[in-house]
């Protein structure tokens, strides 16, 4: 052999490669450096669903960096109360929060369109609107001037409406009626005589027992068993007509977002839409079994009359018409949503609605 040609080739092969692998080395750890983040979530951990959505998110993001990018997530009360998480993530004394827009409505109802109001869209409308209508930009403008940025991170599916103490047929049945409902759905249901009230999960079931309540909405069959209502209010109210698809976002310190290497804040991206699949998916799977076991149990069920649905309905519009003409960051997003919601439900009610329909008919047939 030649030595010429042996000490080049050598040098290539040898000497070489252990001067590229110095090369990348650095540049690795340049573009996937050690981060880590506190998230604090608004739910507490014995919610394994909506809790886990933070620890699902963190879990993607740990893995898909080898461990450099962690966010150790914090239940709610473990660092703020959970009704504070947007606020602790704005001011930077956490870099993250999983929360539901909706629960900040009070300082603007301009929060509550990126998560779920009256008679929206249901869960896949939401997810349409945000991820193809322009949904995630138009409430990231919002959320800029409060020093975030988000994302959905999750979504239970449309709710239920509620246990109640008493069957619940008309809108005179409602009259003062005392009922645990949060935010904005409280407020209508104000306008229609009911007098919303605002307790934590742990007291809902004592108030309901001693009467000091009359009902209560949570979320739906899995989260709501964890709680047992149906021994002190048995009736079970569908839909939770405010609550057609929530969304629970990932929202992030604008700031220390924008910090972030691009390749990381793809990731935080990416994640989050797995998470927010991910939840749904799980709430889908799970909630059936858990509906059988609370009839069983002795729960109720019962629809809303369409008396009920249609007052609440009007009354939802008159409350968006007023809010359209004082606020002009609500009339803007709501605007976009309405626009999308008259051609979701008119395409829904086609190939979708009838293969449904068909499909419970053969159920209730014994079928299936």
């Amino acid at each position: 052999m030649d030595r010429r040609s042996f000490i080049k080739n050598a040098s290539i092969g040898g000497l070489g490669a252990a001067a590229a692998s110095a090369l990348a080395a650095p540049a690795v750890a340049q573009s996937n450096p050690k981060v880590t983040w506190r998230l604090t979530s608004s739910f507490p951990k014995s919610l394994d669903t909506i809790y886990g959505g933070a620890e699902v998110l963190s879990k993607y993001v740990s893995e898909a960096t080898d461990g450099n990018f962690q966010i150790q997530a914090f239940a709610a009360g473990e660092i703020v109360p959970g009704l504070q998480a947007a606020d602790a993530a704005a001011a930077g004394t956490v870099e993250a929060c999983h929360t539901v827009a909706y629960y900040y409505w009070g300082k603007d109802p301009t929060w509550a369109l990126g998560a779920a109001v009256p008679f929206a869209l249901n869960a896949r409308g939401m997810n349409a609107w945000h991820y193809h209508g322009g949904g995630i930009d138009l409430f990231n403008e919002f959320l800029g001037a409060q020093g975030l940025i988000g994302f959905p991170g999750g979504n239970t599916g449309v709710q239920m409406g509620g246990w109640f103490r008493k069957e619940i047929k008309t809108v005179a049945d409602m009259k003062g009626l005392k009922m645990r409902v949060g935010g904005f759905a409280g407020k209508l249901m104000e306008r229609l005589g009911v007098v919303p009230q605002q307790l934590a999960g742990g007291d809902i079931y004592p108030a309901l027992e001693k009467g000091t309540i009359d009902a209560a909405e949570w979320v739906g069959p899995y989260d709501d068993e964890k709680l047992g209502f149906y021994k002190v209010a048995p009736y079970y109210y569908y839909p939770g007509w405010w609550e057609g698809g929530p969304t629970v976002h990932a929202m992030f310190n604008k700031a220390a977002y924008e910090g972030l290497p691009k390749a990381y804040q793809s990731l935080l991206r990416t994640a989050c839409q797995a998470t927010d699949a991910n939840m749904l998916q799980k709430y889908d799977y799970l909630n059936p079994a858990a509906i059988k076991r609370l009839v069983a149990a002795g729960a109720k069920l019962s629809p809303f009359s369409p008396e009920i649905l249609s007052a609440c309905f009007d009354e939802s519009n008159k409350v968006y018409a007023e809010m359209e003409s004082s606020n002009p960051a609500f009339k803007k997003i709501w605007d976009s949503i309405k626009a999308f919601r008259a051609e979701y439900f008119l395409n829904a009610q086609i190939a979708e609605y009838n293969y449904d329909t068909f499909m419970m008919i053969q159920q209730r047939n014994g079928k299936i």
